[in-house]
């Protein structure tokens, strides 16, 4: 298979990857033709996938509107992905110029191409990190240099944690990040659910697909998404599908896939410094 120039070196191109293929349900060009195989197989597994993803990004601008209007203009987005056309960057610099965004991910692809995009820009960093490693996040010298942990943070999930199994221990390693931020930070969180929208099988088809590529799908109830919340008070409206949470107009039913998972907002109690 021929690299493309933009692609790192030491990647292995024949296994697909769930940030490209992200990157493809969202009209990107940073994917393979294996990761859009993959992705071609989980859309006929699961229509409407794309329209999931555009869900999920509605909802990451709505989040940050309400970030910032709370008066927090520091972001920690781990499983950033590949960027794309409205990044959490462009939409909190739309509205703070001052806002700090650090993004997180262990795709080499994603990586390099965030420090491609992001160059220059000494508001915005971007981290070789894996979430389950929490403290090689804290620790980076970008965390360090861009975000002042005693000041409120958004920790952005959006889309990340359907990726990680009980046995990474997600709810550990985000309680360990949760425990470094200061009172006021928030959790803005999504996570993919056959509890809200089309059934498709129960998932297995998808999941089949996604058994196949960098990390495994795995849907989760709402109690269970509920208790990744364990350190943060909910934001109304609660949790709900995603096109549920505070939308900018009547949320539309069209398409009953893009209410395929959870999100909702979290706050850490006491008092901001």
């Amino acid at each position: 298979m021929e690299r493309p120039a933009w692609a790192p070196h030491g990647i292995d191109l024949a296994v697909p990857s769930v940030s490209r293929m992200y990157d493809y349900y969202l009209g990107g060009s940073h994917n393979f033709e294996v990761d859009r195989e993959a992705a071609r197989r989980a859309m006929r597994a699961w229509p409407g996938l794309p329209k999931i993803m555009q869900a999920n990004r509605a909802f990451m601008r709505r989040a940050i509107r309400f970030a910032v209007g709370e008066g927090v203009t520091q972001f920690l987005d781990i499983g950033s992905g590949i960027p794309t056309f409205g990044n959490v960057h462009e939409v909190a610099h739309a509205l703070d110029r001052g806002a700090h965004v650090v993004y997180v991910d262990h795709d080499p692809v994603a990586v390099a191409h965030s420090r491609a995009v992001l160059e220059g820009d000494k508001r915005v960093g971007i981290v070789s990190a894996d979430f389950r490693s929490p403290q090689d996040i804290l620790d980076s010298p970008e965390v360090e240099e861009l975000l002042d942990l005693d000041r409120p943070v958004a920790l952005m999930l959006v889309a990340l944690l359907h990726f990680l199994e009980d046995r990474d221990e997600p709810a550990k390693c985000l309680a360990e990040l949760a425990r470094r931020l200061a009172p006021g930070s928030l959790l803005v969180l999504t996570h993919a659910s056959t509890e809200t929208g089309p059934r498709h099988d129960g998932g297995a088809g998808l999941r089949q697909v996604y058994s196949t590529a960098s990390a495994p799908l795995v849907f989760r109830t709402d109690n269970e998404i509920q208790r990744f919340f364990e350190e943060f008070e909910m934001v109304e409206p609660g949790l709900v599908p995603v096109p549920c949470w505070r939308p900018d107009s009547p949320p539309e039913y069209e398409d009953a896939a893009v209410f395929s998972g959870y999100a909702g907002v979290g706050r850490k109690p006491g008092r901001a410094a």
